[in-house]
């Protein structure tokens, strides 16, 4: 663990040296400006590793889960030291997408025909050359869901099969109807609280490859879906085990955050503008059943929702949509082992909605909240283009349940 007092030395020696040697700093002849950036600096170092930098917060229902994770994930006891030029919430948020490489990933596509005469857009990254699995009918397989509007080409998609293909596992990318730029065949989309199409998905993986473990991993709605798939389920389920980014807890509270004046400038609205591109490239066939003249005036997601989404799931008003879409109802019956990354500064999952007191109620279950990180951000490093903490969360997360999983069988 680094000390506050070696990172200190370090960076007002490195300063120093720089400033002098290509630097002509000065106050009416004096060495106050040195003096003045010196001070600053040793101020907001100081700032940092005592306000900024913190070990993440370990929560779970079950002392057993708990000693797993900390055994076999030991990211989850490190201190998170989140890039020390945008560790603002907002500003985490927005430069992910934008400072994160996107590993070069060549998927297989597959349409999976839904009940309703509808097609699901699956991308498969087989990692044929796995030197650990080289066996395909064995090799473990990782479900992987995006956000709101995400596909497989998601930065933070391409780094989770990018950690999966070093472990030498496949992946299986689901992508939600009518976002992955497959035709829509049905008028229907998707929301969290239907899980008809990952049902299908799921079951679909696993008669495909009957001998392989499967486990999942969700990011911000992605892990919405998969909370509420695993609370209707139970045991249920071929799932070994499921880790969630960024879950919206309680959609109530997420949409009120996100009806805040700056954040519904910064994301609300931009997210909103999203969802309706979709719906205007599948218009011939939505228009048939929903007004879509109406649908495209929505200024807010809320707005979105009540004039499309509860209507086309055939919800009586849209409040009740959103109490079947929020996952803190359903994770008393979880019965696979689930771990939730939350940052306690994420706009879009607010922290007093973080169901703390639910997650200690139910072994199966396990909070892990940094202080910092944003919503899918978790930046770290210098210049953090490479891998973010959420990455190592993973990594390691999904290792664990893969290949120490039978530890897992009975937490209760």
């Amino acid at each position: 663990m680094i000390s506050l007092d070696l990172n200190f030395n370090i960076l007002t020696r490195d300063l120093s040296h720089y400033l002098e040697n290509q630097v002509k700093v000065g106050l009416f002849g004096s060495g106050v400006g040195l003096s003045l950036v010196l001070g600053f600096s040793a101020a907001y170092t100081c700032y940092y590793l005592i306000s900024v930098a913190k070990k993440p917060q370990l929560i779970s229902g079950g002392k057993k889960f708990y000693q797993f994770l900390k055994e076999q994930c030991p990211v989850v006891s490190e201190t998170y030291y989140p890039t020390f030029w945008c560790w603002e919430s907002r500003i985490q948020t927005l430069l992910r997408p934008f400072v994160t490489a996107k590993p070069g990933v060549v998927y297989r596509n597959e349409l999976i025909k839904a009940a309703d005469g509808g097609q699901i857009s699956v991308d498969w990254f087989d990692n044929d050359d796995s030197l650990f699995y080289p066996d395909p009918t064995t090799r473990p397989t990782v479900l992987l869901l995006p956000g709101l509007t995400g596909t497989s080409r998601e930065s933070y998609i391409l780094h989770m099969v990018q950690q999966s293909r070093d472990l030498g596992y496949r992946c299986v990318v689901f992508n939600n109807r009518g976002v992955s730029g497959e035709t829509l065949l049905t008028p229907r989309t998707y929301c969290a609280a239907n899980t008809e199409d990952l049902e299908t998905v799921i079951d679909h993986i696993q008669k495909t490859y009957e001998a392989a473990p499967m486990m999942a991993a969700g990011v911000s709605m992605g892990g919405m879906m998969l909370a509420n798939y695993l609370g209707r389920k139970g045991r249920k389920t071929c799932l070994k085990g499921v880790i969630v980014f960024s879950a919206g807890w309680d959609v109530f509270e997420c949409t009120a955050s996100l009806e805040k004046p700056l954040d519904r400038f910064l994301f609300n609205s931009y997210l909103t503008s999203c969802l309706q591109a979709s719906v205007h490239r599948h218009r011939p066939v939505l228009e048939k059943c929903y007004d879509i003249d109406h649908v495209m005036k929505a200024k807010t997601i809320r707005e979105f929702d009540e004039r499309f989404t509860s209507i086309m799931f055939g919800y009586p008003t849209n409040d009740d949509y959103y109490r079947d879409a929020s996952p803190v109802h359903k994770l008393k019956s979880v019965q696979v082992p689930m771990l939730c990354l939350n940052a306690a500064d994420d706009v879009f999952s607010p922290s007093h909605a973080i169901p703390v007191e639910v997650v200690k109620q139910n072994p199966n279950l396990a909070l892990l909240i940094t202080c910092h990180g944003g919503h899918i951000g978790f930046l770290e490093g210098l210049w953090p283009r490479q891998s973010t903490y959420m990455d190592r969360v993973f990594k390691q997360f999904a290792k664990a349940v893969i290949e120490e999983g039978g530890r897992l069988k009975d937490l209760s």
